[in-house]
């Protein structure tokens, strides 16, 4: 059962990957169409610097990997708490709906990235999280 509930969180950071490839795929000409690149970029130059400096569909694939480096760090930690202690069938199955809903999160805000959707699909995922950290918590505190 533990490897079972593994596989999610590995899927989520193969996805980080995809988007940060995705990222990369899309500044990195936008930066060079407007004269720049990273040859040309100054010192202590940051991917925030270029916000209001190429398009914002672009930089929306850079707010998504951001957000792919906050919340899923408690998906992570929670999972490997469970997964330690003792992972039951439900576990594996609110890992997988928090793992298709933050890729579909991030298909949706690196393209259409209309809020209402995005806010839905953050709040389902994030409430797929509680119901793992809740677990995780009675393990830790119960055993059971």
């Amino acid at each position: 059962m533990q490897a079972q509930l593994l596989a999610p969180a590995t899927v989520l950071v193969l996805w980080t990957f995809v988007m940060l490839f995705w990222m990369a795929g899309t500044r990195l000409p936008a930066m060079k169409q407007m004269g720049g690149g990273l040859g040309k970029a100054k010192p202590g130059g940051r991917g925030q610097d270029l916000e209001g400096k190429i398009p914002d569909s672009i930089n929306w694939k850079s707010h998504n990997h951001t957000h792919l480096m906050e919340q899923p760090t408690l998906f992570y930690a929670t999972v490997a708490i469970i997964a330690i202690l003792g992972p039951v069938e439900h576990d594996v199955w609110f890992a997988w709906a928090y793992v298709v809903l933050r890729i579909t999160h991030s298909i949706w805000q690196a393209t259409v990235n209309r809020v209402p959707i995005r806010f839905a699909l953050f709040l389902l995922s994030s409430i797929c999280l509680l119901v793992l950290a809740l677990h995780a918590a009675k393990l830790a505190f119960t055993g059971a």
